[in-house]
């Protein structure tokens, strides 16, 4: 399975390339979760401390407010969200559906910071 990349220390720079300021937002209280990727997600982490479990066996990965994570197509595991967690979140290459809504949010964000 593929694994999770962090990126601990993601520039300014860099997320202004992303236009990370205009991904939409998704935020969760402690929990405990499975999950599947069916698109690749492209993550700024905003709030809070994750560990991800992947199901097949290999470490888990924690990331936490300032991270960049990108979660691999066809990754499945469980989060458990360790504090109040928000990030921003950009999905691509898979599901068109997802892609498209996730595309869609990104527009009205971006108009939405042009025109108030």
């Amino acid at each position: 399975m593929k694994q999770i990349t962090v990126d601990s220390n993601p520039t300014e720079e860099q997320l202004k390339k992303l236009g990370v300021n205009h991904w939409p937002t998704w935020q969760k209280e402690v929990s405990v979760f499975p999950w599947s990727f069916i698109t690749t997600e492209y993550a700024y982490i905003l709030e809070g401390e994750c560990v991800m479990t992947p199901e097949d066996g290999s470490p888990a990965v924690t990331f936490k407010a300032g991270d960049f994570v990108i979660f691999p197509n066809g990754f499945k595991g469980t989060w458990e969200v360790k504090k109040p967690f928000k990030k921003r979140f950009k999905h691509a290459n898979g599901n068109v559906v997802k892609c498209l809504l996730s595309r869609v949010k990104i527009l009205i964000n971006r108009v939405k910071a042009v025109f108030g």
